[in-house]
């Protein structure tokens, strides 16, 4: 899905290049501090698609959940901000990296390993730098559809990888799984180095790292200052955070609800997990496609949130194992709400923004995972169900809530919340090229670029102080696509 390369930066002034096009790399490129910026091949959705499916392999292998949260709510915008202006490479590199560290010292030191994998949660932001990526390499056209590929790639990797982890540890013991999944984190940080290329247009990154930064600018809080600014980004982002926290919880809790409640044993329990994975690929690569080319971007979402809704009533109201196995069917097909709403942001943010704008989803998304759970629980406690039981046969105090009109309270209150999620949808515009208005005037980069003539002293800084940079990028995209339509 790579766009055709323009020419050169230098012959800018003899021919304008191609709007959305990627420049040429320079033989020998590297970003500042001397990364290569090579890789093989010109940057292409394969290239993200690869670095997604190694990273939650690693982990999934192990069957424990990455530390997200709060952390990743305060970092998502900041690392997409940065990778905006030093490139996407770095921060993939960086990402991986510390998110996969604390791996190997499962191992080593179980206490090293609860540090780490606290710290880790910061850089638990991968997927914010490779929507930005994806923007970066595909036409807006085709936007969804490389992210729908890089969403099923994930869920690849998450129905494949448990199994694997399972037989391994029962096999040849959890020593083995730890290492196996080292390597395979090992594999994907090699991979970044060598075989990714960098996305980002050359003229849009600094020339050295030592550019200072404005602290305002820098501030994990100054992007989201300026969301209320915006109403089309207030309400993507509320569409988001209404969606997103109850998925969030019903992660957290619904295998334990399966077991106790339902009960289902460990083989349906994985069956289950393969089930809805399998669908969800074909949902997110499939159906996503053919939703986005004939109902547009907002009604996918609207459509995406609907399925939700009705997969977190049925779960609520369920109390039979054929009701959670049709019910798990329709959760797959509203597992294309994120890629359809990571287009709809994408659509509506400057190509100098993708990183920001998509780190918002992100940080908001790691908000919700730290909020949901405790949201389901606190729920489940209200109700007097207590999910701590690991064995298969049903707890015998909850047997009673078969019988029950509303086996699952927290699931029906998710529902009632992805509600206010849809009504909060419709009122979101959907994006028109013809409509005459730039992207600056009503649109993601423009509640967060500084612009001069606003004149207003809230304003963000740029998050370089450097000025002259800022006056080549501009000079040489006159007339460019990447800034105005």
């Amino acid at each position: 899905m790579s766009a055709e390369p323009p020419p050169e930066p230098e012959d800018a002034a003899a021919s304008e290049p191609a709007a959305g096009a990627m420049p040429e790399k320079r033989p020998g490129a590297q970003a500042a501090g001397g990364l290569s910026l090579q890789g093989f091949g010109r940057p292409s959705v394969y290239h993200a698609a690869i670095v997604i499916f190694l990273e939650f392999f690693a982990w999934g292998l192990l069957t424990t959940p990455m530390l997200t949260g709060l952390l990743s709510f305060l970092s998502a915008p900041l690392i997409g901000a940065l990778s905006d202006v030093w490139g996407r490479k770095p921060f993939l590199l960086g990402t991986v990296f510390f998110t996969c560290f604390p791996i190997p010292l499962m191992r080593i030191s179980p206490w090293w390993y609860f540090a780490m994998i606290s710290v880790s949660g910061v850089f638990s932001v991968t997927f914010s730098v490779i929507f930005a990526y994806v923007a970066d390499v595909t036409q807006e056209h085709e936007r969804s559809t490389a992210y729908g590929w890089v969403s099923a790639t994930f869920a690849a990797s998450l129905v494949s990888s448990p199994a694997i982890g399972a037989y391994l540890s029962a096999s040849y013991g959890d020593s083995l799984v730890v290492l196996v999944a080292t390597v395979v984190a090992v594999l994907d940080i090699c991979f970044i180095l060598l075989a990714v290329p960098e996305s980002l247009p050359e003229k849009m990154r600094p020339l050295s790292w030592g550019a200072k930064i404005s602290w305002k600018q820098a501030d994990p809080f100054a992007s989201l200052k300026k969301v209320g600014k915006d109403s089309t980004v207030l309400l993507i982002c509320i569409t988001v955070f209404l969606s997103y926290l109850p998925e969030a919880g019903q992660y957290s809790s619904f295998f334990l609800y399966l077991r106790q409640v339902i009960g289902f044993g460990s083989v349906k329990i994985a069956a289950f997990i393969a089930m809805v994975g399998i669908l969800s690929i074909v949902a997110q690569t499939v159906f996503l496609t053919i939703l986005m080319r004939s109902l547009g971007n907002k009604n996918t979402v609207l459509l995406g949130l609907g399925f939700q809704m009705f997969q977190l009533a049925w779960y609520g109201f369920g109390s039979q194992a054929w009701m959670m196995w049709a019910a798990g069917t329709v959760a797959a097909m509203s597992s294309i709400t994120f890629p359809a709403v990571s287009a709809l942001v994408s659509r509506n943010a400057e190509s100098d923004q993708q990183g920001v704008a998509q780190g918002i989803i992100t940080g908001i998304r790691g908000l919700c995972n730290g909020l949901g759970p405790a949201l389901y629980g606190f729920i489940f406690y209200m109700f007097h169900v207590e999910l701590t039981e690991l064995e298969p046969e049903l707890n015998s105090d909850n047997t009673a809530l078969q019988g029950a009109v509303i086996p699952g309270p927290p699931f029906l209150f998710g529902a009632c919340i992805v509600l206010m999620s849809f009504l909060v949808a419709l009122f979101i515009p959907e994006y028109s090229k013809g409509s005459g208005i730039q992207k600056h005037s009503n649109s993601i980069s423009g509640s967060l670029t500084d612009m001069p003539e606003r004149g207003s002293d809230e304003d963000i800084e740029p998050l370089l102080q450097d000025s002259s940079i800022w006056e080549l990028s501009s000079f040489e995209e006159s007339g460019n696509q990447c800034t105005e339509l």
